[in-house]
Protein backbone atom coordinates (compact mmCIF):
# COMPACT_ATOMS: atom_id res chain seq x y z
CA UNK A 1 0.00 0.00 0.00
CA UNK A 2 1.17 3.51 -0.80
CA UNK A 3 -0.14 6.86 0.46
CA UNK A 4 0.35 10.22 -1.22
CA UNK A 5 0.96 13.06 1.25
CA UNK A 6 0.96 15.66 -1.53
CA UNK A 7 -2.78 15.40 -2.30
CA UNK A 8 -5.69 16.93 -0.39
CA UNK A 9 -7.33 13.60 0.48
CA UNK A 10 -6.68 12.82 4.19
CA UNK A 11 -4.22 9.99 4.78
CA UNK A 12 -6.70 7.98 6.82
CA UNK A 13 -9.20 8.11 3.92
CA UNK A 14 -6.50 7.03 1.46
CA UNK A 15 -5.56 4.13 3.75
CA UNK A 16 -9.20 3.14 4.18
CA UNK A 17 -9.72 3.04 0.41
CA UNK A 18 -6.50 1.06 -0.16
CA UNK A 19 -7.56 -1.61 2.34
CA UNK A 20 -11.12 -1.63 0.99
CA UNK A 21 -9.86 -2.23 -2.56
CA UNK A 22 -7.73 -5.14 -1.31
CA UNK A 23 -10.79 -6.61 0.43
CA UNK A 24 -12.94 -6.28 -2.71
CA UNK A 25 -10.21 -7.85 -4.87
CA UNK A 26 -9.85 -10.57 -2.20
CA UNK A 27 -6.19 -9.85 -1.63
CA UNK A 28 -7.42 -9.73 1.95
CA UNK A 29 -9.69 -12.72 2.66
CA UNK A 30 -12.79 -12.92 4.82
CA UNK A 31 -11.91 -13.29 8.53
CA UNK A 32 -8.28 -12.40 7.82
CA UNK A 33 -6.67 -10.30 10.53
CA UNK A 34 -5.45 -6.84 9.51
CA UNK A 35 -1.98 -5.69 10.59
CA UNK A 36 -1.80 -4.22 14.08
CA UNK A 37 -2.11 -0.45 14.34
CA UNK A 38 1.52 0.02 15.41
CA UNK A 39 3.03 -2.29 12.80
CA UNK A 40 1.07 -0.75 9.91
CA UNK A 41 1.84 2.79 11.08
CA UNK A 42 5.55 1.88 11.27
CA UNK A 43 5.52 0.22 7.86
CA UNK A 44 3.85 3.21 6.16
CA UNK A 45 5.68 5.83 8.23
CA UNK A 46 2.46 7.42 9.48
CA UNK A 47 0.89 8.25 12.84
CA UNK A 48 -0.95 5.57 14.84
CA UNK A 49 -4.04 7.83 14.88
CA UNK A 50 -4.15 7.70 11.06
CA UNK A 51 -4.43 3.91 11.14
CA UNK A 52 -7.00 4.02 13.96
CA UNK A 53 -9.21 6.43 11.98
CA UNK A 54 -8.88 4.32 8.82
CA UNK A 55 -9.91 1.16 10.70
CA UNK A 56 -12.85 2.99 12.29
CA UNK A 57 -14.04 4.17 8.86
CA UNK A 58 -13.73 0.66 7.45
CA UNK A 59 -15.76 -0.68 10.36
CA UNK A 60 -18.41 2.01 9.92
CA UNK A 61 -18.78 1.09 6.25
CA UNK A 62 -19.06 -2.60 7.13
CA UNK A 63 -15.82 -3.98 5.69
CA UNK A 64 -14.14 -5.00 8.96
CA UNK A 65 -14.97 -5.66 12.60
CA UNK A 66 -12.90 -5.51 15.77
CA UNK A 67 -12.41 -8.09 18.50
CA UNK A 68 -11.52 -6.63 21.88
CA UNK A 69 -7.91 -7.49 22.72
CA UNK A 70 -7.47 -9.47 19.50
CA UNK A 71 -7.41 -7.02 16.60
CA UNK A 72 -9.33 -6.02 13.46
CA UNK A 73 -10.63 -8.59 10.96
CA UNK A 74 -12.12 -8.59 7.46
CA UNK A 75 -15.83 -9.03 7.89
CA UNK A 76 -17.47 -12.16 6.55
CA UNK A 77 -20.15 -11.44 3.95
CA UNK A 78 -22.58 -13.49 6.02
CA UNK A 79 -22.41 -11.26 9.12
CA UNK A 80 -24.85 -8.47 9.93
CA UNK A 81 -23.52 -5.12 8.85
CA UNK A 82 -24.01 -1.59 10.09
CA UNK A 83 -23.66 1.04 7.40
CA UNK A 84 -24.38 4.62 6.52
CA UNK A 85 -25.63 5.60 3.09
CA UNK A 86 -28.14 8.08 1.83
CA UNK A 87 -31.48 6.67 0.82
CA UNK A 88 -33.11 7.66 -2.47
CA UNK A 89 -35.63 9.77 -0.56
CA UNK A 90 -32.88 11.65 1.30
CA UNK A 91 -30.96 12.30 -1.91
CA UNK A 92 -34.08 13.52 -3.70
CA UNK A 93 -34.93 15.87 -0.83
CA UNK A 94 -31.41 17.26 -0.82
CA UNK A 95 -31.18 17.82 -4.55
CA UNK A 96 -34.59 18.46 -6.07
CA UNK A 97 -35.71 21.67 -4.40
CA UNK A 98 -39.28 20.87 -5.45
CA UNK A 99 -42.07 22.31 -3.31
CA UNK A 100 -44.30 20.16 -1.15
CA UNK A 101 -47.41 19.62 -3.25
CA UNK A 102 -50.99 20.35 -2.31
CA UNK A 103 -53.80 18.03 -3.37
CA UNK A 104 -54.90 20.52 -6.01
CA UNK A 105 -51.48 20.91 -7.62
CA UNK A 106 -50.90 20.20 -11.29
CA UNK A 107 -47.67 18.25 -11.11
CA UNK A 108 -45.48 18.64 -14.21
CA UNK A 109 -42.44 17.76 -12.07
CA UNK A 110 -43.17 14.10 -11.35
CA UNK A 111 -41.94 11.49 -13.86
CA UNK A 112 -43.58 8.60 -11.98
CA UNK A 113 -46.88 7.20 -13.30
CA UNK A 114 -50.31 8.14 -12.04
CA UNK A 115 -51.38 5.69 -9.27
CA UNK A 116 -54.57 5.03 -11.22
CA UNK A 117 -52.43 3.22 -13.81
CA UNK A 118 -50.91 0.80 -11.29
CA UNK A 119 -51.85 -2.84 -12.09
CA UNK A 120 -53.07 -3.37 -8.52
CA UNK A 121 -55.52 -6.19 -9.23
CA UNK A 122 -53.06 -8.31 -11.23
CA UNK A 123 -50.16 -7.78 -8.82
CA UNK A 124 -52.43 -8.54 -5.86
CA UNK A 125 -53.25 -11.91 -7.43
CA UNK A 126 -49.53 -12.65 -7.83
CA UNK A 127 -48.93 -11.72 -4.18
CA UNK A 128 -51.71 -14.00 -2.96
CA UNK A 129 -50.46 -16.88 -5.09
CA UNK A 130 -46.94 -16.51 -3.67
CA UNK A 131 -48.30 -16.46 -0.11
CA UNK A 132 -50.42 -19.56 -0.73
CA UNK A 133 -47.51 -21.34 -2.39
CA UNK A 134 -44.70 -20.50 0.01
CA UNK A 135 -46.39 -19.64 3.31
CA UNK A 136 -43.72 -18.27 5.71
CA UNK A 137 -40.93 -19.05 3.25
CA UNK A 138 -42.13 -16.08 1.21
CA UNK A 139 -40.38 -13.82 3.73
CA UNK A 140 -36.96 -15.43 4.11
CA UNK A 141 -33.86 -13.69 2.78
CA UNK A 142 -33.14 -14.51 -0.88
CA UNK A 143 -29.64 -14.72 -2.29
CA UNK A 144 -27.68 -11.45 -2.06
CA UNK A 145 -27.73 -11.04 -5.83
CA UNK A 146 -31.47 -11.77 -5.95
CA UNK A 147 -34.09 -14.50 -6.18
CA UNK A 148 -32.73 -16.92 -8.76
CA UNK A 149 -35.98 -17.52 -10.71
CA UNK A 150 -36.44 -13.75 -11.02
CA UNK A 151 -32.91 -13.38 -12.36
CA UNK A 152 -33.75 -16.09 -14.89
CA UNK A 153 -36.91 -14.22 -15.86
CA UNK A 154 -35.03 -10.95 -16.28
CA UNK A 155 -32.32 -12.65 -18.34
CA UNK A 156 -34.99 -13.92 -20.75
CA UNK A 157 -36.79 -10.54 -20.61
CA UNK A 158 -33.62 -8.73 -21.68
CA UNK A 159 -32.93 -11.05 -24.59
CA UNK A 160 -36.49 -10.89 -25.87
CA UNK A 161 -37.08 -7.16 -25.49
CA UNK A 162 -33.71 -5.43 -25.65
CA UNK A 163 -31.32 -7.81 -27.46
CA UNK A 164 -29.14 -7.94 -24.33
CA UNK A 165 -27.56 -11.33 -23.75
CA UNK A 166 -26.49 -11.77 -20.12
CA UNK A 167 -26.58 -14.83 -17.89
CA UNK A 168 -28.69 -14.93 -14.73
CA UNK A 169 -25.52 -14.80 -12.61
CA UNK A 170 -24.66 -11.45 -14.20
CA UNK A 171 -27.84 -9.88 -12.84
CA UNK A 172 -28.04 -8.13 -9.47
CA UNK A 173 -31.48 -7.30 -8.12
CA UNK A 174 -31.64 -3.85 -6.50
CA UNK A 175 -34.13 -1.84 -4.49
CA UNK A 176 -34.74 0.59 -7.33
CA UNK A 177 -32.52 2.32 -9.86
CA UNK A 178 -31.02 4.78 -7.38
CA UNK A 179 -29.64 1.93 -5.29
CA UNK A 180 -28.11 0.49 -8.43
CA UNK A 181 -26.13 3.70 -8.94
CA UNK A 182 -25.14 3.64 -5.26
CA UNK A 183 -23.87 0.05 -5.44
CA UNK A 184 -21.83 0.66 -8.59
CA UNK A 185 -20.36 3.79 -7.05
CA UNK A 186 -19.35 1.95 -3.88
CA UNK A 187 -17.71 -0.77 -5.96
CA UNK A 188 -15.79 1.36 -8.44
CA UNK A 189 -15.22 4.88 -7.17
CA UNK A 190 -12.56 6.00 -4.72
CA UNK A 191 -11.65 9.54 -3.62
CA UNK A 192 -9.90 11.35 -6.43
CA UNK A 193 -11.22 9.10 -9.23
CA UNK A 194 -12.67 10.85 -12.26
CA UNK A 195 -16.30 10.30 -13.23
CA UNK A 196 -17.67 11.75 -16.46
CA UNK A 197 -21.33 12.70 -16.81
CA UNK A 198 -23.60 14.20 -19.43
CA UNK A 199 -24.41 17.86 -18.90
CA UNK A 200 -27.20 18.45 -17.95
CA UNK A 201 -27.98 15.23 -16.08
CA UNK A 202 -29.71 13.49 -13.15
CA UNK A 203 -28.73 15.35 -9.99
CA UNK A 204 -29.06 12.41 -7.57
CA UNK A 205 -26.38 10.52 -9.51
CA UNK A 206 -24.08 13.52 -9.13
CA UNK A 207 -24.69 13.52 -5.38
CA UNK A 208 -23.75 9.85 -5.24
CA UNK A 209 -20.45 10.40 -7.05
CA UNK A 210 -19.63 13.43 -4.87
CA UNK A 211 -20.34 11.42 -1.73
CA UNK A 212 -17.59 9.00 -2.78
CA UNK A 213 -15.12 11.83 -3.29
CA UNK A 214 -15.03 11.64 -7.09
CA UNK A 215 -13.84 14.39 -9.39
CA UNK A 216 -16.78 15.03 -11.72
CA UNK A 217 -16.28 16.32 -15.26
CA UNK A 218 -19.19 17.12 -17.55
CA UNK A 219 -19.42 16.25 -21.23
CA UNK A 220 -21.92 18.26 -23.33
CA UNK A 221 -24.72 16.50 -25.18
CA UNK A 222 -26.81 17.45 -28.19
CA UNK A 223 -29.79 15.98 -30.00
CA UNK A 224 -27.67 13.09 -31.36
CA UNK A 225 -26.06 12.23 -28.03
CA UNK A 226 -22.89 12.87 -26.11
CA UNK A 227 -20.10 14.95 -27.71
CA UNK A 228 -17.66 12.20 -28.69
CA UNK A 229 -14.79 14.56 -29.59
CA UNK A 230 -14.90 16.23 -26.18
CA UNK A 231 -15.22 12.84 -24.50
CA UNK A 232 -12.13 11.44 -26.23
CA UNK A 233 -10.08 14.54 -25.47
CA UNK A 234 -10.94 14.48 -21.77
CA UNK A 235 -10.67 10.69 -21.48
CA UNK A 236 -7.12 10.85 -22.84
CA UNK A 237 -6.21 13.55 -20.30
CA UNK A 238 -8.05 12.38 -17.17
CA UNK A 239 -8.49 8.61 -17.62
CA UNK A 240 -11.96 8.34 -16.00
CA UNK A 241 -13.07 5.31 -14.02
CA UNK A 242 -16.72 5.68 -15.06
CA UNK A 243 -19.04 7.46 -17.49
CA UNK A 244 -22.69 7.86 -16.46
CA UNK A 245 -25.17 8.17 -19.36
CA UNK A 246 -28.85 7.86 -20.28
CA UNK A 247 -28.76 7.07 -24.02
CA UNK A 248 -32.54 6.83 -24.50
CA UNK A 249 -34.84 9.72 -23.54
CA UNK A 250 -32.11 11.29 -21.44
CA UNK A 251 -33.17 13.21 -18.35
CA UNK A 252 -33.73 16.10 -18.53
CA UNK A 253 -33.12 16.82 -22.24
CA UNK A 254 -35.16 13.82 -23.57
CA UNK A 255 -32.49 13.35 -26.28
CA UNK A 256 -31.75 9.85 -27.61
CA UNK A 257 -28.35 8.81 -28.95
CA UNK A 258 -27.97 8.03 -32.62
CA UNK A 259 -26.72 4.56 -33.53
CA UNK A 260 -23.45 6.08 -34.76
CA UNK A 261 -22.82 7.84 -31.45
CA UNK A 262 -23.64 4.64 -29.54
CA UNK A 263 -21.08 2.66 -31.54
CA UNK A 264 -18.39 5.32 -31.12
CA UNK A 265 -19.10 5.55 -27.40
CA UNK A 266 -18.61 1.81 -26.88
CA UNK A 267 -15.33 1.94 -28.82
CA UNK A 268 -14.17 4.90 -26.75
CA UNK A 269 -14.86 3.06 -23.47
CA UNK A 270 -12.77 0.12 -24.64
CA UNK A 271 -9.96 2.30 -25.97
CA UNK A 272 -9.60 4.35 -22.77
CA UNK A 273 -10.55 1.53 -20.41
CA UNK A 274 -13.45 3.04 -18.48
CA UNK A 275 -16.83 1.59 -17.54
CA UNK A 276 -20.12 3.00 -18.80
CA UNK A 277 -23.01 3.12 -16.37
CA UNK A 278 -26.13 3.07 -18.56
CA UNK A 279 -29.28 4.23 -16.78
CA UNK A 280 -32.37 3.02 -18.64
CA UNK A 281 -35.71 3.94 -17.14
CA UNK A 282 -37.90 4.94 -20.09
CA UNK A 283 -36.70 3.25 -23.29
CA UNK A 284 -39.91 1.16 -23.31
CA UNK A 285 -42.05 4.25 -23.98
CA UNK A 286 -41.55 4.89 -27.69
CA UNK A 287 -44.55 6.48 -29.43
CA UNK A 288 -43.18 6.97 -32.94
CA UNK A 289 -40.75 4.86 -34.93
CA UNK A 290 -38.89 1.73 -33.83
CA UNK A 291 -38.33 0.88 -30.18
CA UNK A 292 -34.99 2.16 -28.93
CA UNK A 293 -32.36 -0.43 -28.05
CA UNK A 294 -30.04 0.08 -25.05
CA UNK A 295 -26.32 0.70 -25.41
CA UNK A 296 -25.69 -2.56 -23.57
CA UNK A 297 -27.03 -4.49 -26.57
CA UNK A 298 -23.88 -3.64 -28.57
CA UNK A 299 -21.40 -4.10 -25.71
CA UNK A 300 -18.79 -6.59 -26.96
CA UNK A 301 -16.19 -6.04 -24.23
CA UNK A 302 -18.31 -6.18 -21.04
CA UNK A 303 -17.59 -2.50 -20.38
CA UNK A 304 -21.20 -1.45 -19.75
CA UNK A 305 -23.13 -1.77 -16.51
CA UNK A 306 -26.81 -1.60 -17.41
CA UNK A 307 -29.27 -0.34 -14.78
CA UNK A 308 -33.01 -0.57 -15.17
CA UNK A 309 -35.81 0.29 -12.78
CA UNK A 310 -39.44 -0.70 -13.13
CA UNK A 311 -40.54 2.20 -10.92
CA UNK A 312 -41.34 4.68 -13.67
CA UNK A 313 -43.60 2.32 -15.61
CA UNK A 314 -44.91 -0.05 -12.95
CA UNK A 315 -45.30 0.83 -9.25
CA UNK A 316 -42.64 3.06 -7.65
CA UNK A 317 -43.29 1.80 -4.13
CA UNK A 318 -42.19 -1.78 -4.80
CA UNK A 319 -38.61 -0.49 -5.30
CA UNK A 320 -37.74 -3.05 -7.96
CA UNK A 321 -34.77 -2.73 -10.27
CA UNK A 322 -31.65 -4.55 -11.41
CA UNK A 323 -28.23 -4.08 -12.92
CA UNK A 324 -26.05 -6.25 -15.13
CA UNK A 325 -22.61 -7.09 -13.75
CA UNK A 326 -19.39 -7.28 -15.79
CA UNK A 327 -17.88 -10.59 -14.72
CA UNK A 328 -14.71 -9.01 -13.36
CA UNK A 329 -16.80 -6.85 -11.00
CA UNK A 330 -19.06 -9.59 -9.71
CA UNK A 331 -17.57 -10.02 -6.22
CA UNK A 332 -17.31 -6.30 -5.59
CA UNK A 333 -20.90 -5.63 -6.66
CA UNK A 334 -22.28 -8.42 -4.47
CA UNK A 335 -20.30 -7.24 -1.47
CA UNK A 336 -21.45 -3.62 -1.98
CA UNK A 337 -25.07 -4.78 -2.22
CA UNK A 338 -24.76 -6.77 1.00
CA UNK A 339 -23.19 -3.82 2.80
CA UNK A 340 -26.04 -1.61 1.61
CA UNK A 341 -29.08 -3.63 2.72
CA UNK A 342 -28.16 -7.36 2.74
CA UNK A 343 -30.74 -8.10 0.02
CA UNK A 344 -33.88 -6.68 -1.59
CA UNK A 345 -37.27 -7.95 -0.43
CA UNK A 346 -37.57 -11.64 -1.29
CA UNK A 347 -41.36 -11.48 -1.07
CA UNK A 348 -41.58 -8.68 -3.64
CA UNK A 349 -39.06 -10.42 -5.88
CA UNK A 350 -41.06 -13.66 -5.87
CA UNK A 351 -44.29 -11.79 -6.58
CA UNK A 352 -42.75 -9.82 -9.42
CA UNK A 353 -41.20 -12.97 -10.89
CA UNK A 354 -44.64 -14.59 -10.99
CA UNK A 355 -46.07 -11.43 -12.54
CA UNK A 356 -43.47 -11.62 -15.33
CA UNK A 357 -43.91 -15.36 -15.91
CA UNK A 358 -47.66 -14.99 -16.30
CA UNK A 359 -47.12 -12.48 -19.12
CA UNK A 360 -48.90 -9.72 -17.18
CA UNK A 361 -46.08 -7.26 -17.80
CA UNK A 362 -46.79 -7.28 -21.52
CA UNK A 363 -50.49 -6.56 -20.90
CA UNK A 364 -49.59 -3.70 -18.56
CA UNK A 365 -47.22 -2.15 -21.10
CA UNK A 366 -49.83 -2.32 -23.86
CA UNK A 367 -52.30 -0.56 -21.60
CA UNK A 368 -50.08 2.29 -20.43
CA UNK A 369 -48.60 2.82 -23.91
CA UNK A 370 -52.06 3.74 -25.21
CA UNK A 371 -52.61 6.16 -22.33
CA UNK A 372 -49.17 7.75 -22.43
CA UNK A 373 -49.20 8.12 -26.21
CA UNK A 374 -52.44 10.08 -25.94
CA UNK A 375 -50.97 12.31 -23.22
CA UNK A 376 -47.78 12.78 -25.25
CA UNK A 377 -49.76 13.98 -28.30
CA UNK A 378 -51.81 16.38 -26.17
CA UNK A 379 -48.68 17.75 -24.48
CA UNK A 380 -46.94 18.11 -27.85
CA UNK A 381 -49.88 20.12 -29.17
CA UNK A 382 -49.92 22.41 -26.14
CA UNK A 383 -46.16 23.00 -26.19
CA UNK A 384 -46.17 23.65 -29.93
CA UNK A 385 -48.66 26.43 -29.19
CA UNK A 386 -45.97 28.15 -27.11
CA UNK A 387 -43.56 28.51 -30.05
CA UNK A 388 -45.23 31.80 -30.99
CA UNK A 389 -43.93 33.24 -27.70
CA UNK A 390 -40.35 32.29 -28.51
CA UNK A 391 -40.31 28.91 -26.76
CA UNK A 392 -38.28 26.19 -28.48
CA UNK A 393 -38.22 22.49 -27.67
CA UNK A 394 -37.10 19.07 -28.80
CA UNK A 395 -39.70 16.45 -29.76
CA UNK A 396 -38.48 13.23 -28.09
CA UNK A 397 -41.10 10.94 -29.67
CA UNK A 398 -41.09 8.96 -26.45
CA UNK A 399 -40.58 9.08 -22.69
CA UNK A 400 -42.61 11.11 -20.22
CA UNK A 401 -41.16 14.63 -20.49
CA UNK A 402 -40.43 17.63 -22.69
CA UNK A 403 -37.39 19.92 -22.40
CA UNK A 404 -38.23 23.54 -23.19
CA UNK A 405 -35.97 26.51 -23.79
CA UNK A 406 -37.65 29.75 -22.74
CA UNK A 407 -37.32 33.00 -24.69
CA UNK A 408 -34.29 35.19 -24.01
CA UNK A 409 -34.79 37.21 -20.86
CA UNK A 410 -37.37 34.84 -19.34
CA UNK A 411 -35.94 33.27 -16.19
CA UNK A 412 -36.84 29.67 -15.36
CA UNK A 413 -36.79 30.30 -11.59
CA UNK A 414 -39.22 33.21 -11.99
CA UNK A 415 -41.52 30.94 -13.99
CA UNK A 416 -41.16 28.18 -11.38
CA UNK A 417 -42.13 30.53 -8.56
CA UNK A 418 -45.03 32.12 -10.41
CA UNK A 419 -46.44 28.77 -11.52
CA UNK A 420 -46.13 27.44 -7.95
CA UNK A 421 -48.32 30.30 -6.72
CA UNK A 422 -50.98 28.96 -9.09
CA UNK A 423 -50.51 25.33 -7.98
CA UNK A 424 -48.64 24.34 -11.14
CA UNK A 425 -45.31 22.63 -10.40
CA UNK A 426 -42.56 22.62 -13.04
CA UNK A 427 -38.85 21.81 -12.81
CA UNK A 428 -36.42 24.67 -13.54
CA UNK A 429 -33.54 23.47 -15.66
CA UNK A 430 -30.89 24.90 -13.33
CA UNK A 431 -30.92 21.86 -11.01
CA UNK A 432 -29.77 19.53 -13.81
CA UNK A 433 -26.63 21.45 -14.79
CA UNK A 434 -23.25 20.77 -13.21
CA UNK A 435 -22.34 24.44 -12.86
CA UNK A 436 -25.00 25.94 -10.57
CA UNK A 437 -23.75 29.48 -11.19
CA UNK A 438 -24.76 29.64 -14.83
CA UNK A 439 -28.02 31.32 -15.84
CA UNK A 440 -30.22 28.84 -17.68
CA UNK A 441 -33.66 29.37 -19.13
CA UNK A 442 -34.75 25.76 -19.53
CA UNK A 443 -37.64 23.93 -17.87
CA UNK A 444 -38.69 20.29 -17.85
CA UNK A 445 -42.35 19.38 -18.09
CA UNK A 446 -43.48 15.81 -17.39
CA UNK A 447 -46.94 14.52 -18.20
CA UNK A 448 -46.97 11.02 -16.66
CA UNK A 449 -48.90 12.00 -13.52
CA UNK A 450 -51.28 14.61 -14.99
CA UNK A 451 -54.81 13.99 -16.28
CA UNK A 452 -55.61 15.33 -19.74
CA UNK A 453 -57.82 18.23 -18.62
CA UNK A 454 -55.17 19.35 -16.13
CA UNK A 455 -52.49 19.23 -18.81
CA UNK A 456 -54.49 21.87 -20.70
CA UNK A 457 -55.17 23.90 -17.52
CA UNK A 458 -51.53 23.82 -16.45
CA UNK A 459 -50.29 24.84 -19.86
CA UNK A 460 -52.63 27.86 -19.78
CA UNK A 461 -50.89 28.98 -16.59
CA UNK A 462 -47.50 28.71 -18.31
CA UNK A 463 -48.82 30.57 -21.37
CA UNK A 464 -50.24 33.37 -19.22
CA UNK A 465 -46.87 33.80 -17.53
CA UNK A 466 -45.16 34.13 -20.91
CA UNK A 467 -47.72 36.69 -22.09
CA UNK A 468 -47.20 38.73 -18.93
CA UNK A 469 -43.42 38.60 -19.37
CA UNK A 470 -43.74 39.87 -22.93
CA UNK A 471 -46.04 42.72 -21.85
CA UNK A 472 -43.62 43.80 -19.12
CA UNK A 473 -40.80 43.96 -21.64
CA UNK A 474 -42.97 45.87 -24.15
CA UNK A 475 -42.41 43.19 -26.75
CA UNK A 476 -44.71 42.23 -29.58
CA UNK A 477 -47.46 39.82 -28.55
CA UNK A 478 -48.43 37.47 -31.40
CA UNK A 479 -52.06 36.98 -32.28
CA UNK A 480 -53.52 33.87 -30.66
Amino acid sequence: MSLDKSVNTPLYVQLCEEIKENIIKENLKEEEKLPSIRSLARELNINNITVINAYKLLEKEGYVYSKGGSGTYVRSIGKNLEYKYYSEKEIDLMSSGILTLSKNSINFANISPNPELFPVKEFKEAIIEVLDREKGNAFVYPEINGYEPLRESISSFLKENYKIDVEKNQIQITSGGQQGIDIVTKTLIYPGDYVFVENPTYQSAIDNFKWRGANILDIPINENGIDIDTLKKRAKEYRPKLLYVMPNYQSPTTYSYSEKIKEELVKCAYEYNFYILEDDFLSDLTYQGEKRIPLKAIDKHDQIIYIKTFSKIFMPGIRMGFLTIPKRLSKGIIRAKHITDISSSGFIQKSFDLYLRKGLWKNHMENIMKIYKKKYKLMLKEITNLKKYGVSFFDPKGGLSFWLKLPAGVNSIDMYNECAKNNVIIVPGDIFFIDKNIDTNYIRLSFGDVDDEYIIKGMRTIENFLIQQIKEKNQYIPLV
